[in-house]
């Protein structure tokens, strides 16, 4: 056992014995025991910390959107207060949504103070009832007895409302979106408004 192991220790050195001479070349020596060209590497520097430090700051600012419910590839945060229309982004924790929680981005489609009215009709699947939702009288959409999976979904019913002080009713055109139909509105305080920037 301790044979096997040495020569298992005797081929990883091999292997990477000689990596910082491979690193001087790719970083500025021109070719293995070659001197190093600190002009080389200087410029390396100077092309490369720009980029990843562009790449640091930006990263978390820009949120990529992996769904067809919104018209947007990438949005990122645009402080200000939500108005009707706007692009909002929060996180998600639901069983159907996965086992950890997502970043979601849906527009802002009933306000505080507006009346949502849901009224309840016969599904096409035998045995079941989609809910329609109004926002002021303006159809926000159906829902759905099911997933595009397969999974049975239960849909937010609160026959004729009032939009609280502190939430919003998210959602968009899109058929099969995930959103306040079935989870009902969320808490302003976990919105962020955002803007497209792509």
């Amino acid at each position: 056992m301790l044979k096997l192991a040495w020569l298992a220790g005797s081929r990883v050195y091999q292997a990477f014995g000689d990596i910082t001479l491979r690193a001087a070349v790719a970083l500025g020596s021109s070719g293995l025991g070659q001197p190093a060209r600190p002009m080389q590497l200087l410029k390396a520097y100077g092309i490369v910390l720009p980029i990843g430090f562009f790449a640091w700051w930006a990263m978390p600012q820009v949120n990529l959107v992996m769904t067809p419910s919104i018209d947007a590839w990438a949005v990122r945060r645009a402080p200000g207060v939500i108005h009707r229309g706007d692009l909002v982004s929060f996180t998600l924790v639901h069983p159907l949504a996965g086992p950890k929680p997502v970043n979601v981005t849906k527009y802002a489609l009933c306000l505080p103070g507006d009346r949502i009215d849901m009224i309840e009709q016969p599904s096409k699947s035998k045995g079941t009832f989609d809910g329609v939702y109004f926002c002021n009288g303006k159809l926000l959409g159906q829902s759905k007895p099911r997933a595009r999976n397969g999974k049975p979904l239960t849909h937010w019913q609160p026959g004729t409302v009032i939009m609280p002080a502190d939430a919003i009713f998210v959602g968009s055109g899109y058929k099969d979106g995930f959103d306040s139909r079935y989870y009902g509105p969320v808490e302003i305080d976990r919105l962020t408004r955002m803007e497209k920037i792509l």
